[in-house]
């Protein structure tokens, strides 16, 4: 099944027959978000998330705003030791999980699918039960599918936010280049970023629309939130960070 895996280990269907006794456990250990260094984003939370994290573009096939969380693989900065997120928001993406919809038809429908390897997953009542002593879906169970839900509404919104961005040529390939203090300079590249002056040249017309429905907001959420690099890389003891595109020279 297409799931959007990324940090999950084992998804499987929510069922009544497998999981009628099990509980899930939540709270404030992200230890399983700890080795990401960039999450998909929504386009309805990109202004809120755009105060704390630099959010760019990225995607093999479709591109997608993301929030970035690290620069070295296997990195993130807004996790410590003992899994607190150090960050005033939380993304979405990660605050849905153990849960998460998968599809084998392309989208046309979806299926709720639990990580059974989440530390929280348990059967001795610790948590919130999925299913009640008759087999019915608990309330909690309810909330957990109407999020999803909206959720995955929200991305095929901002798939279709992204596509008109892509038609309208307004990405430009970027790198970050970052000064550890040993010296060491990391690259960050394999993703595009909104070209200010293919914006500003778009027509009064098509700006008017991209106002109206409130995707400009989005975009100059999105170009605000680059000046979070440089607080970003503070967090790996850097000493600088500089982006440019990546047809200049680095």
């Amino acid at each position: 099944m297409a799931t959007q895996l990324l940090i999950y280990e084992r998804a499987v269907p929510v069922s009544q027959q497998r999981h009628r006794d099990w509980y899930i456990k939540t709270g404030t250990d992200y230890r399983f978000a700890g080795k990401v260094n960039s999450v998909p984003l929504v386009g309805a939370e990109v202004t809120v998330a755009a105060q704390t994290f630099p959010i760019v573009f990225a995607g093999e096939a479709d591109l997608v705003p993301v929030v970035l969380l690290g620069v070295r693989d296997g990195e993130n900065l807004f996790v410590d030791a003992d899994g607190t997120w150090d960050g005033k928001y939380i993304p979405a993406f990660l605050r849905r999980y153990p849960f998460v919809f998968s599809s084998t038809d392309d989208g046309k429908t979806f299926t709720l699918c639990l990580d059974e390897d989440f530390s929280g997953v348990n059967t001795e009542g610790k948590g919130e039960r999925l299913f009640d002593v008759a087999g019915e879906r608990t309330q909690y169970l309810s909330n957990v599918l109407n999020f999803l839900q909206v959720y995955q509404a929200q991305f095929q919104r901002t798939q279709a936010l992204c596509k008109k961005l892509a038609d309208l040529d307004l990405f430009e390939s970027m790198q970050a280049q970052v000064r550890l203090k040993s010296g060491q300079q990391l690259t960050l590249s394999g993703f595009k970023v909104v070209n200010r002056d293919k914006l500003r040249a778009l027509p009064a017309e098509t700006l008017g629309e991209l106002a109206k429905s409130d995707e400009l907001e989005v975009i100059y959420a999105h170009l605000a939130s680059l000046s979070n690099f440089g607080a970003m890389v503070e967090r790996m003891g850097a000493t600088g960070t500089t982006g440019q595109s990546e047809a200049e020279p680095v």
